[in-house]
Order: C-alpha cells, then structure tokens, then sequence
C-alpha cells in the first residue's frame, strides 16, 4: 500500500510509468495471440528492468537520491562520470583545464609527433593581467645552439660525474606506470640520450630492457634494495647501482604531490610482479614511510650519501625534496658545513608535481611550489659557498622550453618532467592514476589496457617531445642574446604584479650574497631559520613562532 501511494507522487512517475507498463503489457502478452510474443516480451522485459530497477531504488538505504527520485536519478551518476570527459572535449577553452590546460597538452602532442607546433594570430593570454610574465629579448639575437644543452653532474667527491641533459624523465615508479609505458619511456631517453628515473619503485627489468641512462631513486620503502624487514640493504644496492646503466643516485626526502606523507600504490596496482620487484605483498597498498630509517637527523643524512657514494663506486648522489619547514634544510646546509660532506645535486620538486596519489589536503595545501622551494635553496646554498660544488634540479609542472627557461633563471641547471612526458606517450589527462582504469594504459597494470601503447612508436615520440623542446629552449635562449641555459638570470624575467606595475625576478626572488649566511644575514626571510637549524636535528634550536614566513618573495 505505501509503495502505491508513492507512485502517485511526481517524483515516482519514471517508476509509475514502468510498472504500469509492466503490467499492461503482460496483461496483453497474455491475451494476445503467440505469434505476436517477439514483440510483447523485448517490451515486457524492458518495463520490468526498469520496474524492478525502481522499486530496488526505493527500497534501498545507501543513496537518499535514489530513495526519492527512484529511476531518474539515475541518470546524475551517469552524468557525473561523463563530467571530466564532457569538459574536456566540448567546454574547455585552450587556456582552461586542470591541471594542465588544452595548450600545454597539445603542444607535447605536437612536438611528439613531429607536427607542426606554431600558433596563428596571435597569444590567447591577457599581457595586462596581473601574473602575466615574459623574457626580454636581444636586439643582438644569437644563432640557437645546434648541440644539445648538457650539464657534468658530480662534486668533487664523486668519481664517476654524469652528462646529463638539461631536460630528463622525473620519477615515476613501475607499477604506478605500466611496463609498456616504463619501456617507451627507456627507449625513447636512450634514443634521446637524456637521463631516466626510476621513481621509488626500483630498477626494473622494464628500465634494463632498452639501455636507457637511469636515475636510480631511493625511496623511504627502499624498494629493490631492503631487507625482508624494510631497512635498507646495502649489498643489494651495491649490487644494483653496479650496473653500467645507473648513472645517479636520488634519495627522495619527499614530492611534490605529498610531502611528509610518503609514496602510496594503491592495492589493485600490486600484482604479483610488482610485489617481487619490490619486495612487498601482493594485493596489499604498497606504502613507504613518511620517513627514512636509514637516518633520523641531518648529520645522518649526509653519512647516508656518504655511503651510497661509496657503495656506487663513486657515482653522483643527490637528493630529491619539496621544501618545507625553512629551518630543516639549512640544517642540512649546516649539516654539509660540519661534516664536509656534499650531495653531487639537489633536485627541488614543486608542491604543483602530481602524478602519485595523494589525499586532497596534502595534494593542495602542503608543500612549498616550485619556483619559491627553487629560489630558496639556491640562494640558501650560495649564501653557505656551497653552490659551486652542487648542482641543482628542478621539477613540477615543467612542459615547455618556456618553463625550463623561466626555473633555468632561478638557479636550476637542469629541469626534469613526468606528466609532460606521460602525454608524450599517449596520456590524456584522463586523471584514473589510482583506479587502475588508466584508459590508454600507461598507469595501469591491466595487461589488456597496457597493451594500447605501442613501445617503438611511443618511444619515437618520446626522444622527439624532447628533442623539440630543447630545440626550443636553443632558440629562446638565441633570441634573449645568450649561448647557455646558464647564463639565464632572473634579471631576464618580468613579472605584471599589478596593472600598473612591472617586476623582475630578481625583485620577486632576492638572492643571499656569496658567503652571506656564514657572515651573518640581516634578511628576515634567512636570518631567524637559519639562527635555529640544528645540524644534529631536524627539530630547531628554540621556538620558531616569531619566524618570518615570507621566504622567498616579499
């Protein structure tokens, strides 16, 4: 009786209508002649479905919707999972879209495929809106560069210094990408010769299969080189950095995508492969710790890389970080201070870095961005006479010579990318990383999905993005009047930071002077952070409540 009278309301009427029609038409089948069946019962079928559709709808607990709009609500979850895909294609403009928009996109399409990437009718940007920002140009243009931009990677404690190119693949692990898209990937960086990185999910056969450069990445996990207890297995890293492959190694501190909060794959990622590789349980969310056993202070961190420099025979070691706390890394500055040790490079990864998954607090609100943790750290270690002896890298949401260039200004001597190379090889920003329903199969681990990316064809468009962008860069570099990358200064750079108002990078991002901290800084944005760090804890020396938080632009 209760369910009669809700068909009387106008909510109900999609249910009303297909039990009304279930009934009359089986009502008719009945009387109707058998001949006529093969069309009373397709239509008896479809009012039932949708009848018993209905009634499941009022009847159930979960979805209030449902409950009150049994049917036609249906049809809002079907329009909520075609949302992304109905922006994309139909709404967006070229400059719209997150995270990265239609242009940026298309212009790795392009490059990867060779296409033509020039523009008609001039910039779709509005150069009077505040943030607008562009390099100066010669009257003395230079000829581009017809040699690849490279840069020797390896302080003065490394034996075995790297070439590596300005531009190279940034971490991402197998098993968050597929074993097709690590395989293009190493293809196309060996074609290229520019460097890969392995991410923290180990050196795999998939990066061995091609002879690609590695970067191989040392995660919290210690994935590929732990002990059956997660600690750090030194002879299993001496084993795998012996490999004439490995040209660096990372020790990731943090990313960009979720710092102090460590790497998550998630459980359908796991296979029985990518357990054995790592060695973890399959089935199981793969986590590393939000921090390194191997160490617990900053003293310990540079015995760290003392000791995988000398496990690797000498071969550079660095480290990978998203700034936080502005008091722990200049403990680590004062760390290399006391001991004398140096990592061979610091590669600084914007809090705009995303390709792990992370929880939405940590993925929008924690970390410091690219350009401010880059400006930091280099005027950090200039202002220790440190800089000389390290070289820096920077990453996060770096896809045109444009944005090699601008970081270049800011103290980066090169750059790496992950999601511009991840379009490169058949990314649509389809943002299902963590689902495992990546539906051109390159963060996927479902071998039928996988199977969608070509390995010689994607790794051709691979070397080619690459090899386009840095072609760019050359001709960038060219019309500012300049030879090298390096001889960008933020100088080079303005910023609109009003509509009236013009400013240079080197305005926006002052940096220390040589030797600056060591003789006493009266910059607020280093003075107190750096009269607290404490080379034996990443805890400082006193309170820090009345610290500045203006760090790297005022």
């Amino acid at each position: 009786m209760r369910l009669l009278l809700l068909t009387l309301t106008p909510r109900y009427l999609l249910l009303t209508v297909a039990v009304t029609g279930a009934l009359v038409v089986a009502l008719a089948a009945l009387a109707a002649p058998s001949d006529t069946l093969y069309v009373t019962l397709p239509l008896l079928a479809f009012f039932s479905f949708f009848a018993a559709l209905g009634v499941r709808d009022v009847m159930q607990t979960k979805h209030a919707i449902l409950r009150n709009y049994p049917i036609a609500a249906h049809l809002r979850f079907i329009l909520e999972n075609i949302r992304p895909e109905m922006r994309q294609y139909f709404f967006e403009a070229d400059k719209d879209g997150s995270p990265f928009p239609r242009d940026k996109r298309a212009i790795v399409y392009q490059r990867a495929k060779k296409e033509l990437d020039k523009r008609p009718f001039g910039t779709m940007y509005d150069v009077y809106e505040n943030r607008y920002e562009w390099l100066h140009h010669s009257m003395a243009p230079k000829e581009p560069a017809h040699v690849p931009f490279r840069i020797l990677i390896g302080g003065p404690q490394c034996a075995q210094p790297y070439s590596a190119s300005v531009f190279n693949i940034s971490a991402m692990s197998y098993g968050s990408l597929s074993a097709n898209a690590i395989r293009a990937l190493n293809k196309g960086a060996a074609m290229g010769g520019f460097a890969h990185d392995t991410g923290e999910g180990g050196f795999t056969p998939y990066h061995r299969e091609n002879g690609g450069d590695i970067i191989l990445q040392i995660g919290s996990g210690y994935f590929a080189c732990r002990n059956p207890d997660g600690s750090f297995s030194p002879e299993k890293f001496a084993q795998i950095s012996a490999n004439p492959q490995v040209k660096m190694v990372e020790i990731k501190l943090s990313q960009g995508a979720k710092p102090g909060h460590g790497g998550v794959l998630p459980a359908a990622k796991v296979t029985e492969e990518v357990a054995r590789i790592r060695g973890v349980e399959p089935g199981r969310d793969c986590i590393s710790p939000a921090r390194h056993p191997a160490f617990s202070n900053p003293i310990e961190l540079m015995s760290f890389v003392a000791e995988l420099r000398r496990l690797s025979a000498g071969k550079p070691i660095g480290t990978k970080l998203c700034i936080g706390h502005p008091w722990e890394f200049l403990a680590v500055v004062k760390a290399m201070l006391e001991t004398g040790i140096t990592p061979d490079f610091i590669v600084v990864d914007g809090k705009e870095g995303g390709t792990g998954a992370a929880p939405l607090e940590f993925m929008d609100h924690m970390g410091m961005p690219l350009r401010d943790g880059l400006a930091f750290v280099h005027s950090a270690l200039v202002g220790a006479n440190l800089r000389d002896r390290i070289k820096i890298g920077a990453s996060g949401k770096i896809t045109s010579a444009f944005d090699l260039a601008r970081v270049m200004a800011l103290g980066a001597d090169w750059c790496n990318a992950a999601r511009g190379f991840m379009f490169a090889v058949g990314c649509i920003q389809a943002q299902q990383c963590h689902t495992d329903r990546c539906p051109t199969g390159v963060a996927t681990q479902d071998p039928a999905r996988q199977r969608g990316i070509d390995v010689p064809s994607k790794a051709e468009r691979v070397a080619q993005f690459h090899k386009q962008t840095v072609k760019a860069l050359a001709e960038l570099i060219a019309a500012a009047g300049l030879n090298h990358p390096h001889d960008l200064k933020p100088h080079h750079f303005m910023h609109r930071a009003a509509p009236d108002r013009v400013v240079t990078f080197a305005e926006l991002y002052r940096p220390l002077k040589p030797g600056e901290l060591l003789s006493g800084t009266n910059d607020l944005r280093y003075a107190h952070a750096w009269s607290v760090a404490n080379a034996d804890s990443f805890d400082p020396y006193e309170s820090v409540v009345t610290l500045p938080h203006v760090i790297a632009a005022e």
